[in-house]
C-alpha cells in the first residue's frame, strides 16, 4: 500500500489571509486557490498547505494550529535575512549536527523550523 503527505491543514482563530501572508512573505508560498468564507489553498514547495478558519459544520472537536513544519533552504543566511526583513520573530537559532536551524514564531502558536541544506 502506498503512501505519501497530502496535505498540512492549519486552522486558525486569527484572519486566515493574515496566516497565509506569513507563509508567503516567510517561505515562499503561493496561493493556489480561495476556499470562500474559509481560508485558502497554499502551495509551500511541493506541500498543499490549507489554511482556515473553525469550520463550523464539521462535528468532530477541532484545535488550532500544529507543532511545527520543517523547511530545509540551500540560502540559510539569506532565508534569515528575509525572516528579519518582514519582523518575523525569531524564537531561537543553533548549529545542529553541523547545520544552521533556527525557530520562527508563526501565528496562532505554530512555529516553522528553518534548516540548513548541506
Amino acid at each position: 500500500m502506498a503512501m505519501q503527505l497530502g496535505h498540512v491543514h492549519i486552522k486558525t482563530r486569527e484572519d486566515p489571509q493574515k496566516v497565509a501572508k506569513f507563509y508567503i512573505d516567510n517561505f515562499g508560498a503561493t496561493v493556489k486557490r480561495e476556499i470562500p468564507g474559509r481560508g485558502c489553498q497554499l502551495d509551500l514547495h511541493g506541500v498543499q498547505l490549507n489554511v482556515t478558519t473553525i469550520i463550523a459544520d464539521q462535528n468532530h472537536e477541532q484545535h488550532v494550529g500544529i507543532e511545527h513544519i520543517a523547511i530545509e533552504t540551500d540560502d540559510y543566511a539569506g532565508a534569515l535575512a528575509n525572516f528579519k526583513k518582514n519582523g518575523a520573530q525569531i524564537l531561537e537559532e543553533r548549529v545542529n549536527n553541523g547545520r544552521h536551524v533556527c525557530w520562527v514564531a508563526a501565528p496562532d502558536g505554530a512555529q516553522m523550523e528553518l534548516i540548513e541544506k548541506v
